[in-house]
């Protein structure tokens, strides 16, 4: 699975992303323009250790990663969604686009694939969630209706045992 920001600007937010996906395996796909340099102590603080466990690639503009990824299922996360995030059923090829903390994706992104948007529910007058937060949610449904694959079901950490996947 990969997890898609389009030009993330809170490099807070990208870096518990990038924690998420060391955590998951899912790769991080980080599209340009970023609101920060990937040297940003911010960044690598919330990422803490683990960027060495994360698969990150950068792309110049979103169609980058559309001819890269041509063939695989596209979701767009957005408040704009007539679909919930819960009633998809995810694949483990599935790309996960999010866009940037003031402004979600662009809307003629959206207009383009307005059959594969999905949102969050939330309680009305609630603008949207932040970012890693959204990325933690619709990413662990995912994971869950892929029955965590690749991932340790025990609580003590994954030593290679019949608890892990």
């Amino acid at each position: 699975m990969h997890i898609v920001l389009v030009e993330p600007e809170i490099p807070g937010n990208t870096g518990n992303i990038a924690r998420l996906c060391a955590g998951t395996g899912m790769a991080l796909h980080l599209v340009r323009p970023l609101g920060f340099s990937t040297d940003d102590r911010h960044l690598k603080r919330a990422g803490l250790d683990y960027w060495h466990l994360v698969n990150v690639h950068y792309h110049d503009s979103f169609s980058d990663v559309q001819k890269q990824y041509e063939g695989h299922p596209f979701y767009f996360c957005t408040t704009k969604a007539a679909h919930l995030y819960s009633d998809i059923s995810y694949t483990p090829d599935d790309v996960l686009v999010f866009g940037k903390e003031t402004a979600g994706l662009p809307e003629p992104l959206l207009a383009a694939n307005e059959a594969h948007t999905i949102r969050i529910p939330m309680h009305e007058g609630a603008r949207s969630l932040n970012l890693s937060n959204a990325v933690a949610v619709v990413a662990y449904e995912a994971l869950r209706q892929n029955y965590f694959a690749d991932l340790c079901l025990s609580g003590t950490g994954c030593h290679g045992g019949s608890d892990c996947r």
